[in-house]
């Protein structure tokens, strides 16, 4: 069980980080972000059950498509084994020549239904994984304008509302960084699922794109926790814990 990620204990988690948004910052954007990467996940379990089962139709159309071919080559060679004059021989080779015609043609209509089940998968993952590389720019969005540096410093008309504590923008920008890393793991599902090299790739460069999201964010805290004065309160006896997976 330890071995491969659990749909499941993702959603959970993810459930659980959205309540623990949900309660320190109610009504926010970001516990609504969170819902939304909770819905993808559910949708990516579903999705991960599809994807990894056999498409039966693809692969009995194979199978009669193989059959057809060797039959024929067969037919051929019995053919060819039965020549005695000249005449059938020159009779022969214009059905040999028809033969390999059609034997080339089968072939490639062979290799376009071999590939075409790793095809359709390949199409269904990368369009999900689109959608959760989409969502994590937006949990980007959320963090881009919680700026350490401002803390405390005279407001424009223009800037944007930063009412929070140190304390809370430390939770703020870690709940950011939980988020990235909970829908990279969504990702990763179809990794493990699907060993299609571009499928790899993609999940490979989402969890990349995540990583450095993550180090910026965590940059940000690594300046607020570095300000002068208790800011950070000691957490209580019933701290926040997210289960992992």
């Amino acid at each position: 069980m330890y071995r491969s990620l659990d749909p499941a204990k993702i959603i959970a988690t993810l459930a659980e980080l959205e309540t623990r948004i949900g309660q320190r910052f109610p009504g926010s954007g970001l516990s609504r972000v969170c819902g939304e990467v909770v819905a993808l996940a559910q949708q990516t379990s579903k999705r991960i059950v599809a994807v990894s089962k056999p498409i039966w139709g693809v692969r009995l159309s194979l199978l009669t498509l193989l059959a057809v071919v060797l039959a024929l080559a067969a037919l051929l060679a019995l053919e060819a084994s039965s020549l005695k004059t000249s005449d059938d021989l020159s009779e022969m080779m214009q059905g040999v020549d028809a033969g390999v015609n059609l034997l080339i043609v089968l072939g490639g209509a062979a290799y376009f239904l071999a590939s075409l089940e790793a095809r359709w998968k390949r199409d269904r993952a990368l369009k999900a994984l689109h959608e959760l590389r989409s969502i994590i720019h937006v949990i980007d969005m959320h963090q881009l304008t919680k700026d350490p540096s401002m803390l405390g410093q005279l407001r424009t008309a223009s800037s944007p509302d930063r009412p929070m504590t140190p304390f809370e923008l430390i939770r703020y920008l870690d709940y950011c960084s939980e988020l990235l890393s909970l829908t990279a793991k969504c990702a990763a599902l179809y990794a493990e699922k699907l060993s299609d090299p571009v499928v790899v790739e993609t999940v490979g460069a989402i969890e990349l794109l995540t990583s450095d999201l993550s180090n910026k964010i965590w940059q940000k805290i690594t300046i607020v926790e570095a300000l002068p004065g208790d800011h950070v309160p000691h957490a209580p006896a019933h701290a926040e814990r997210t289960n992992t997976t």
